[in-house]
C-alpha cells in the first residue's frame, strides 16, 4: 500500500510539473476545447477537403468596366496665386536735403485712394512730394550740368504730362529741362524751389563785373581807334602853316642881307617845321593800345563767364525728395504710416497697383503653354468659382527657374474683396479644350485593332456577367485630359451610359 501510494503521488508530481513547464500550450488547448464545443451546438464540426476548396477558389471571372460619359475635357495648368493689388512698393522719401527736421506737415492719403502722375504723395516741411512715372528711384536733386539716366527719365516724365524738358535722348540737364521745373511745379499747385540768397548775390556781383568789364573795353578801344588814326587835318594844317611861315622868314632874310647867323637859324627853324609835318604823314606805333584793348577783352570774356555760371546756379532745380517716381500708374494706397506733425522715418506708405491682381508663379514647362488672354478659373474657399484672365506671363531669368504669372480676376464684390485679399488661391488654367460636350471614356477603354485603329469594347448585359457578351466599337480620338479621352463612334455605335471594358 505504501509503495503504491508513493507511486501515485510521483506521477501526480511529475504530470503537475510538466502542466507547469507547459503552461501557454494548455491553455491554448482549453479555448480549442471550448470553441469545438460551441462549433458542436451551431454547426458541423468537420469540413471536407472538397468544401475546403470550393471556400478557397476565387470568384468567376468578370468584366471590370467604366461608363460611357458625356461632357466638356481640358487639359489644365494649375498653380496657386496670391490675391490682392499687384506690385506692392515701400514709398520712402530722401529727406537728407532738407535744411531741418521732415515733419509731415500735410497731404496724407487715405487707405485705399489712388495717386497718379501729378498727384501729392505728401507734404514734407511745406513742401510736395510730386509723383511722376517711371521707375528709377530719385537719388540726387537735378540741377544744371547734371547728366545721367535719371535725367532722361525726368525728361521722359515731363513729355507724359504734357511738359516739354528736352529729347530724353540728351541726358544731360540743361535750361530747358529747367524751364520745365518751374512749369512742374506750376501744374501742382506748388512754388518751385526757391533760390538761395547767396546764389543770387553770386549773379549780381557777376553782372557788376560784366559791366565794369565792358566800361574797360570802351575806354581801351577808343585810346587804340585815336592811336591808329593820327594827326588830324587841323594838327596837318597848323605843320604845312608853320612849314611855310619859316619859309617866308628864310626867303625875307635872304633878301635884305642878312647875316650869315642870322640866315642859318631860320634855315634851321625851316628844317624843323618840315620834319614835324613829316612826321605827321608817318604811320604810328598802337601796340601799347592794342595790347591795352586785349587785355580788357580778355577780362570782358572771364566775367561774361563767370556770370554765366553764376545764372545756371540760379536755374530752378528738382530736389531729389521732392519727386516720387512709380512705374505703373495709377497705384491705390495700401497703407500709411506717416502722420501728420510727426518726423518722417524710414517707410511713408506702402502703394501696389490700383487694379485686382492674382500672382503666382508655375514650372518653366507649364509657363511655356501658357499666354496673354488665357482664360482661368479661380476655386474659392467658398466652393464657388470665380473667372479670371492670364495678363502677365514672365519668363523665369535663366532655364529652369519658374515664371511669373499675372492673372486679371473678374470683378468682385466688396464683401468678396474683404475675404478673399491676401489669399492663397487655386487657379486652372485650360491650354486645351474641347468645344463643348464630348463623349470620352478612361483610356486604359482603348485598344489598338489589326489596322491600328483605335477601338473600345463594349458590354452587352451585366458586366458581372462572366458569360456576358460584347462588341467591338471602333472610335477616333480626341483631345485627352485628366485620365479620360475624348471618342467618336466610326464603326458601331455608342452612348452616353454603356459599359466599356477597362479590365478583366
Amino acid at each position: 500500500m505504501t509503495g503504491l501510494r508513493e507511486r501515485t503521488t510521483a506521477v501526480v508530481a511529475s504530470t503537475v510539473a510538466v502542466v507547469q513547464r507547459n503552461r501557454p500550450l494548455w491553455i491554448v488547448a482549453a479555448v480549442a476545447v471550448a470553441s469545438l464545443a460551441t462549433g458542436l451546438g451551431v454547426g458541423r464540426f468537420v469540413i471536407s477537403p472538397a468544401d475546403a476548396a470550393a471556400n478557397s477558389a476565387p470568384p468567376a471571372p468578370g468584366y471590370v468596366t467604366a461608363p460611357v460619359e458625356s461632357g466638356p475635357l481640358s487639359n489644365d495648368v494649375t498653380l496657386r496665386a496670391d490675391f490682392g493689388y499687384a506690385d506692392p512698393v515701400e514709398v520712402k522719401v530722401d529727406t537728407a536735403g532738407l535744411p531741418g527736421a521732415a515733419i509731415v506737415t500735410g497731404r496724407v492719403p487715405e487707405v485705399g485712394a489712388q495717386v497718379d502722375k501729378l498727384s501729392i504723395a505728401l507734404e514734407v516741411a511745406g513742401r510736395p512730394v510730386i509723383v511722376l512715372p517711371g521707375e528709377l528711384p530719385a537719388y540726387r536733386a537735378l540741377r544744371f550740368g547734371v547728366s545721367g539716366p535719371d535725367v532722361s527719365q525726368f525728361k521722359t516724365a515731363m513729355r507724359a504730362i504734357g511738359l516739354d524738358a528736352g529729347d530724353p535722348a540728351n541726358a544731360m540737364f540743361d535750361e530747358q529741362a529747367a524751364s520745365a521745373v518751374t512749369a512742374l511745379y506750376a501744374q501742382a499747385g506748388y512754388p518751385a524751389p526757391t533760390i538761395p540768397d547767396e546764389t543770387i548775390a553770386a549773379v549780381r556781383s557777376a553782372q557788376s563785373a560784366v559791366a565794369s568789364a565792358e566800361r574797360a573795353v570802351a575806354a581801351a578801344r577808343t585810346a587804340d581807334d585815336a592811336a591808329r588814326a593820327g594827326a588830324t587835318a587841323v594838327d596837318k594844317q597848323e605843320a604845312d602853316n608853320a612849314v611855310a611861315a619859316a619859309q617866308r622868314a628864310l626867303d625875307t632874310a635872304v633878301g635884305q642881307g642878312e647875316d650869315d647867323a642870322t640866315v642859318a637859324t631860320l634855315r634851321d627853324a625851316l628844317s624843323l617845321a618840315q620834319a614835324k609835318r613829316t612826321q605827321l604823314d608817318a604811320p604810328k606805333d598802337t601796340s601799347a593800345t592794342r595790347a591795352d584793348l586785349e587785355s580788357a577783352r580778355d577780362q570782358l570774356e572771364q566775367a561774361r563767364d563767370d556770370l554765366a555760371r553764376a545764372r545756371e546756379r540760379a536755374l530752378p532745380s528738382l530736389p531729389a525728395g521732392e519727386v516720387l517716381y512709380l512705374s505703373n500708374l495709377p497705384r491705390r494706397v495700401d497703407s500709411v504710416d506717416a502722420q501728420r506733425g510727426t518726423e518722417l522715418k524710414g517707410t511713408a506708405m506702402v502703394v501696389s497697383g490700383a487694379t485686382l491682381s492674382l500672382a503666382g508663379s508655375a514650372p518653366e514647362s507649364d509657363g511655356r503653354l501658357l499666354a496673354k488672354g488665357s482664360k482661368a478659373t479661380v476655386d474659392l474657399p467658398d466652393g464657388t468659382s470665380l473667372d479670371a484672365t492670364v495678363s502677365e506671363v514672365t519668363p523665369g531669368e535663366k532655364s529652369g527657374d519658374r515664371w511669373k504669372i499675372l492673372l486679371a480676376p473678374a470683378a468682385v464684390t466688396d464683401q468678396q474683396l474683404a475675404e478673399l485679399r491676401g489669399k492663397n488661391l487655386r487657379v486652372r488654367i485650360p491650354v486645351a479644350s474641347t468645344a463643348g460636350d464630348v463623349l470620352h471614356v478612361p483610356l486604359a477603354a482603348l485598344s489598338a485593332g489589326p489596322g491600328g485603329e483605335d477601338r473600345v469594347e463594349v458590354v452587352s448585359g451585366d458586366p458581372r456577367d462572366p458569360k456576358a457578351s460584347t462588341r467591338l466599337v471602333v472610335v477616333e480620338t480626341g483631345l485627352a485630359a485628366s485620365g479620360a479621352v475624348e471618342i467618336r463612334p466610326v464603326d458601331g455605335d455608342l452612348s452616353v451610359g454603356d459599359q466599356v471594358v477597362v479590365g478583366r
